[in-house]
């Protein structure tokens, strides 16, 4: 009896978990997605800054964040810095593209297990023609006078 139990708690039981579940994992795939796309971001900005600064003088001045508190330092000390950050994110951006993927084949394998099918939002417009009739909404405008 205490084999059943344990092997009910790892799997879903009823309809509203299965959902539950579902959309937990449609969160997390949305999150990844957000996280990427920020952190693709914050590439494009490091790569327009070593583009600009580059160019310049090595002894040059300039300012860098650092932990919060803006730094002074030459433009030698902050290009490697900066190209290492970049890397970094760089990095970091491909470990999420890996978690999304195994994330992208853990709920389709979910969807098949428990038979998933999502409506999308113009099937039901089609279906029902008097509802894309009300939800219209706009003004016209005749010509200037």
């Amino acid at each position: 009896m205490a084999s059943k139990s344990s092997s009910d708690s790892r799997e879903p039981v009823n309809e509203q978990i299965i959902l539950n579940t579902y959309a937990n994992m449609r969160s997390e795939i949305n999150q990844i997605y957000s996280k990427i796309t920020e952190l693709e971001m914050e590439v494009s900005e490091h790569s327009l800054v070593i583009g600009a600064i580059q160019p310049l003088d090595p002894s040059r001045r300039c300012y860098r964040t650092v932990g919060g508190v803006l730094v002074e330092r030459t433009i030698k000390e902050v290009v490697p810095a900066v190209q290492r950050n970049k890397e970094g994110l760089e990095e970091v951006i491909a470990r999420l593209n890996e978690a999304l993927e195994s994330k992208k084949k853990e709920i389709s394998e979910f969807e098949l297990k428990y038979k998933i099918k999502i409506k999308k939002a113009d099937s039901e417009t089609k279906e029902d023609p008097n509802l894309k009739e009300g939800s219209a909404q706009g003004v016209l405008v005749g010509p200037a006078s």
